[in-house]
């Protein structure tokens, strides 16, 4: 007998119970599926849930009983809306803000999703919506038929250096990905799929039906061949990860700080208008003083 014992594996109640303010898990046949949600709606994005997601992913990554993870959102939108009542907090701190939140919870939600996650990943995007870099980094990515892909930062005044220059370069190339940052181009679900964004393009109602179909195929296959395919198909991602993933996330830090601007996370509505992208949000949003934009 050993001298001493094993420290106890995460368990998948407790941890549905510990992430449930940020997400809806379930798993079966060991599938796990996270929704992310705000108050069981559409996602605000917030300082809470940008620290939940890598949370999460290294908790999900400890449990040897999840063999494929679909990540997803919960409502007909990605990322949508952000809560101005959390990003408020900033203002009191902006040095402390600006590393503790965005700059070490902003990497390390994709460092724990490519290093963490040692299980195949399917990214599901139910619609429009901003960091999709969480969804198009996963080791497969389906998408709803209207579904807009737009990288933002530039029209807000930002470098575009918190991880979906990071996707887009990877995938894209980088001719494409930079007409992408530069002009911030609406990426319809059809283009996204001639881009290499996604690998599938489905109708909203059948999405999560696709998720499961390709996620019983993955933990059809045997376990450790499974498991050790993920890191020769990873090794893409990792790389990217070293070339130009922190440095991105210094030097949008940089200038921002260096420009002490005002809060500039959102396009206003009429700029989405624009771009062809609608973003309608329910009254019960309006009395919540919630913003119908697409956070940076």
């Amino acid at each position: 007998m050993s001298l001493t014992s094993y420290v106890p594996t995460p368990k998948f109640e407790e941890y549905k119970e510990l992430f449930k303010e940020h997400f809806e898990m379930e798993r079966r046949d060991g599938i796990i599926v996270l929704r992310m949600h705000t108050l069981g709606g559409d996602v605000q994005w917030n300082f809470e849930l940008h620290r939940a997601i890598w949370q999460a992913f290294r908790t999900v990554g400890s449990d040897p009983e999840n063999e494929v993870m679909i990540l997803t959102t919960t409502g007909d939108t990605w990322i949508a809306n952000m809560d101005d009542s959390s990003f408020s907090k900033e203002e009191e701190d902006r040095p402390y803000y600006s590393y503790e939140h965005m700059y070490f919870d902003g990497r390390q939600m994709l460092i724990s999703l490519i290093h963490d996650v040692e299980i195949p990943t399917i990214g599901v995007i139910p619609g429009p919506g901003a960091h999709t870099e969480l969804a198009l980094m996963c080791d497969l990515t389906i998408c709803s038929d209207n579904t807009i892909l737009i990288d933002p930062h530039l029209d807000l005044g930002l470098v575009p250096g918190d991880g979906i220059h990071s996707a887009f370069i990877e995938l894209m190339g980088v001719k494409r990905a930079t007409y992408a940052m530069w002009m911030c181009e609406p990426i319809s679900a059809q283009k996204a799929l001639e881009y290499g964004l996604v690998n599938e393009v489905v109708p909203r109602a059948k999405l999560m039906d696709r998720a499961q179909e390709i996620a019983k195929r993955l933990v059809s296959k045997k376990r450790t061949t499974r498991r050790m395919s993920v890191q020769v198909m990873r090794r893409p991602w990792k790389q990217r990860i070293v070339d130009d993933l922190d440095g991105g996330f210094a030097m949008e830090m940089h200038a921002y700080l260096c420009d002490k601007p005002q809060h500039r996370d959102r396009i206003g509505e009429e700029t989405l208008k624009d771009k062809g992208a609608q973003f309608d949000m329910t009254e019960a949003d309006r009395k919540k003083g919630v913003r119908g934009n697409i956070s940076a």
